[in-house]
């Protein structure tokens, strides 16, 4: 079960958070130059209006849909060295399921090493290494990641949407190339990075508030699209550094909005059941 363990940490989590402190990569990544040319709001309905302004952009740029499938490339470096690719193909149906196959890509071959299957309130996950079943609560996800994390979470980060972050209080500082969004949701805070000429998300750093976790996790967005008719980013990388060095790269080769969807989740009878 550890391997499944860490297949999951990395394909879900490794995209929200990793326990680590932070570096001076990660504040390089989310300070642009300009950051001391800050514009001054004039008094407090200036400001109000700035808030409600990108309150309703925010809201805009949120990806809405019924169906989603996408093909995603996992490139994995670690202060070690580079880790075996990894696809994972992904299926969701909104606020139902969420499908997915995790592959992974060898010299001389390519094959599936697990399936898992989340609901709102189940998680199963079929390891065909072990020839193996596993069976558990939603609550799984968050003992082993210790964040707490929901399928609306976990559909969010897939889509790109903002995660742990509460829109409803949040602080706003206009520079003049972009704005710096602040909130505090679920014992996170959360500084987001919107191009002011795109309106476009581009970095996240999450800080847990728990000075004992000390963890912190930077990510980027790049490479949006408009094929679905709202942007997508097909490119996120995520990057960490202290003693050691994690640098995840997620493309996303292929993707889908709104199609019909098949999902085959069948458990073969011989598998054993955990």
């Amino acid at each position: 079960m550890n391997f499944i363990k860490y297949i999951l940490t990395l394909f879900f989590f490794s995209s929200i958070f990793i326990q680590c402190r932070s570096g001076k990569a990660i504040s390089k990544a989310i300070a642009p130059k300009d950051t001391t040319n800050a514009v001054m709001i004039k008094n407090a309905t200036d400001s109000l209006n700035l808030v409600n302004e990108v309150r309703s952009n925010l809201f805009k740029n949120k990806i809405d849909f019924k169906t989603f499938s996408a093909k995603i490339k996992l490139d994995v470096e670690k202060s070690k060295g580079r880790m075996p690719d990894l696809t994972a193909n992904v299926k969701m149906i909104k606020d139902s399921v969420i499908w997915i196959s995790i592959s992974a890509n060898l010299v001389v071959t390519n094959f599936e090493a697990f399936r898992i299957y989340i609901k709102k309130d189940s998680v199963i996950v079929i390891d065909k290494q072990e020839k193996e079943v596993h069976y558990r609560s939603i609550d799984y996800l968050k003992e082993i990641t210790n964040i707490p994390f929901d399928f609306y979470t976990i559909q969010n980060m897939l889509l790109g949407n903002p995660v742990f972050f509460n829109e409803k209080d949040m602080m706003v500082k206009k520079f003049e190339k972009y704005l710096l969004i602040s909130s505090m949701d679920k014992g996170f805070k959360n500084l987001i990075t919107i191009n002011n000429a795109t309106n476009l998300l581009e970095h996240c750093k999450l800080d847990d508030t728990d000075i004992y976790q000390n963890r912190t996790a930077d990510f980027t967005y790049e490479k949006y699209e408009n094929a679905a008719g709202f942007p997508f980013a097909t490119q996120r990388e995520i990057l960490v550094t202290e003693k050691n060095k994690l640098d995840i790269k997620m493309l996303f080769k292929q993707y889908e909005f709104n199609k019909e969807l098949s999902m085959n989740f069948s458990v073969p009878k011989s598998y054993k059941k955990n």
